[in-house]
């Protein structure tokens, strides 16, 4: 009997043990670039504005390793659809809106990917959470509507 209670008990530890692992795995999520959470992607940015896409993914895969946190994936995503690699860009932007759905840069590009894979309707479905996003409108609403009409040709 005492045998079975043994057993019982280290099974209810082995589960403890497995939940707090679980639950106690950060999340580095951020509100905004300017949040203490967020790495400091300066030079990564600086790099994206000079078209050293090779290299702002360089330092961006060093980040990620380090950093589960939207930025980061979105401005990954940035850079390998500026490279063509469509379908990574995709992964990453989905990252990004999983820890942070209400990330207007990750809509935007994601929106920009779509209408550049030829799907239109999805980068207007993008368009329509922005519009929730920011009823007033926003840079990143007008760059991808922007971006469907240029693509439309109208």
């Amino acid at each position: 009997m005492l045998k079975f209670a043994m057993l019982g008990f280290v099974g209810v530890c082995a589960a403890y043990a497995s939940l707090s692992a679980v639950t106690m795995v950060p999340a580095f999520a951020v509100d905004n670039i300017e949040s203490t959470n967020a790495p400091d992607l300066t030079s990564v940015r600086a790099k994206i504005d000079a078209k050293d896409y090779a290299g702002a993914l360089a330092e961006l895969r060093g980040l990620a390793e380090d950093n589960q946190q939207a930025d980061v994936y979105n401005l990954m995503g940035f850079t390998l659809r500026k490279t063509g690699d469509f379908k990574t860009s995709l992964t990453y932007y989905t990252k990004a809106l999983e820890l942070q759905p209400d990330h207007r840069a990750a809509r935007e590009y994601l929106g920009e990917l779509y209408v550049e894979t030829g799907e239109v309707a999805k980068a207007e479905e993008q368009v329509a959470t922005l519009r929730q996003l920011c009823p007033s409108g926003c840079e990143e609403l007008d760059d991808l509507q922007k971006a469907i009409v240029a693509k439309n040709g109208n």
